[in-house]
């Protein structure tokens, strides 16, 4: 495991020149360039606040604003668009660059790396861009809560770099994963409280939805961005022990696979 960490810093300058390149090609003929990257969530944003606020904004409890539920939606967005884009990026990462893999000798770890390095600078653009509009609509800011979203980006990070680094050596070797997980993310986040708050799930329902790891992860950027508090350490120390054991089985298998992935690419 110390081999993957050492290699990763040696190649620190690839993975860095990788993620300049990267934006560079993806908007060298764009006008509005990387103002892409935030107006795609914000338009989603904006169009589940006009169809869907009229029937959930009175239902939000603890928040009385007239955007309070485009407030809302912006904080749940927030963790869900950095999730998906990692996971949904590893997903295909070894078999995009195959051609790369079998060509050039280089440290396999650094193409995870790379996509978690330009996926925390979306992030990082789109939480500017939130903020902004937070005061656009005339929101309190966060206190001394907003400290948490230090940590709890870092826990969104290793929970879906676990997720899709495993997912992404699978489906490798059976391509049928890649089809299965788009299907599985639609599911998901359906299953997480980002559209709607849990006053209106049915009580019968809503054990079975705090087992899904993201409904504690949203639930802590709501409490952070939307109430200003602490969320729940307990419940987010329970999935910090999980992902980081996430995190150490895919690392162990994509070590182990990586001499069999070029062989299956």
């Amino acid at each position: 495991m110390f081999g993957l960490l050492s290699s990763l810093w040696r190649y620190r300058g690839f993975v860095a020149s990788s993620i300049r390149n990267e934006y560079m090609t993806r908007f060298a003929r764009s006008k509005a360039g990387g103002l892409w990257m935030i107006i795609h969530p914000l338009t989603q944003v904006a169009i589940y606040a006009l169809i869907l606020s009229n029937v959930l904004a009175a239902k939000l409890p603890g928040i009385e604003h007239t955007y309070a539920y485009a407030i809302y939606l912006m904080a749940g967005f927030l963790a869900w668009n950095l999730f998906h884009e990692i996971l949904s990026r590893c997903l295909s990462l070894f078999i995009d660059n195959g051609n790369l893999m079998k060509k050039m000798v280089f440290p396999r770890i650094t193409l995870p790396a790379i996509v978690v390095g330009t996926s925390l600078i979306n992030n990082a653009l789109l939480l500017l861009a939130v903020l902004g509009v937070f005061l656009l609509l005339g929101t309190p800011l966060p206190g001394q809560s907003a400290l948490w979203l230090l940590p709890l980006t870092g826990l969104v990070v290793m929970f879906a770099l676990g997720a899709g680094l495993f997912l992404g050596v699978l489906n490798v070797f059976i391509r049928d994963v890649g089809q299965v997980v788009p299907i599985a993310l639609q599911l998901l986040f359906w299953l997480t409280p980002i559209v709607y708050p849990m006053s209106i799930v049915p009580d019968w329902i809503k054990d079975s939805l705090t087992l899904n790891p993201l409904f504690t992860i949203v639930t802590a950027y709501h409490d952070v961005l939307v109430y200003d508090r602490q969320p729940n350490v307990h419940d987010l120390a329970i999935i910090l022990a999980s992902s980081a054991g996430l995190l150490l089985l895919s690392l162990i298998v994509f070590r182990r696979a990586s001499p069999e992935m070029v062989d299956n690419l």
